[in-house]
């Protein structure tokens, strides 16, 4: 599998592709990731993936774009561990939204991809203006040697599954639905950073993950499994209560963080790469009047924490294990 940072001067090899943002690669995304492959399985081609590095809302109006469902790095395991055979990584600035639609077409799915087959969500956009789109493909798509298909909504319960729907699940604590959507649990990766050890000296010592984003889809006090807390066997979790917000009781800079208390673990993993599933919430943030109440409150969240676990199994993390 290959992963390439820009598109490439000019393909060497015909592939089959498919364009997208692929945030949160729910199962909608990986509908399009299986008939992606097939096709290209059976027209004997490389199947191929195109994202976009930032996300083209994050870059035209960055207080105004949605929230990230995953990391560029989350999203990458994401769509490695679906086999495809490349992926490449346009990033996106000024220069690449300048590009007409009917350019991109031409210069890029053509001369520089040489794309014999395309599959598009379909809702896809493209080009400067977003002027371009799926009557247009078909339109141009002889001239410029490829084919292309528009993949339809999968829905689920009636609903289409999108990365809009999974960021509202969140927001809403709604758990269940945004596993629904992404066909596992929600989880955030990442390195476990130096805190300010105030978990310690309240009696629930944390691992403090590093966050690539400072606006996370939800907020909250959380029951979660960990993968990646024990070096000598990555793929076992742990369990846990996680705290996802700016920690109102003990400090006023308002910049979310992420807390993991394991439970019956002690051992040093500053520097681990952990992935954090989200499997209950069990509460919102709230601001205590003193610690000793904060403590009163921490014991009630790991008391309901560990009630969880004994009715509810760790759900299967089949995949984008980010570790």
């Amino acid at each position: 599998m290959h992963t390439w940072r820009k598109v490439p001067s000019r393909a060497k090899t015909p592939i089959a592709l498919t364009i997208g943002n692929f945030d949160g690669v729910h199962l909608g995304h990986q509908a399009i990731l299986s008939r992606l492959k097939d096709t290209a399985s059976r027209l004997g081609l490389p199947a191929c993936v195109m994202t976009f590095e930032p996300h083209p809302r994050e870059f035209f109006a960055p207080d105004q774009a949605p929230v990230r469902l995953s990391s560029l790095r989350e999203k990458l395991t994401c769509l490695i561990q679906t086999e495809v055979d490349c992926i490449h990584i346009c990033r996106f600035n000024y220069d690449f939204a300048r590009i007409g639609a009917e350019q991109f077409i031409a210069d890029i799915l053509n001369k520089e991809l040489a794309v014999r087959w395309l599959l598009i969500g379909d809702d896809f956009r493209f080009g400067a203006r977003r002027a371009g789109n799926f009557a247009m493909l078909q339109a141009l798509s002889t001239e410029n040697n490829f084919s292309v298909e528009a993949m339809p909504s999968v829905t689920i319960d009636g609903q289409r599954v999108s990365s809009t729907a999974t960021r509202q699940a969140l927001a809403n604590g709604d758990l269940d639905t945004a596993r629904k959507l992404l066909g596992r649990p929600y989880s955030i990766s990442g390195r476990v950073v130096d805190g300010d050890k105030l978990g310690r000296q309240l009696g629930f010592p944390t691992a403090n993950i590093q966050l690539q984003h400072n606006r996370p889809p939800l907020s909250g006090i959380f029951v979660v499994s960990v993968y990646g807390a024990i070096p000598s066997s990555p793929a076992t979790p742990l369990r846990g209560v996680a705290s996802l917000g700016v920690r109102p009781t003990t400090h006023d800079n308002g910049k979310p963080v992420l807390e993991v208390h394991l439970f019956d673990f002690h051992q040093e993993i500053y520097g681990q790469h952990l992935q954090v599933n989200f499997l209950h919430k069990l509460r919102d943030e709230e601001k205590y009047v003193d610690i000793n109440t904060l403590i009163r409150q921490i014991e009630k969240d790991v008391a309901q924490a560990k009630s969880f676990f004994i009715t509810a199994p760790i759900h299967s993390n089949s995949m984008c294990n980010a570790l």
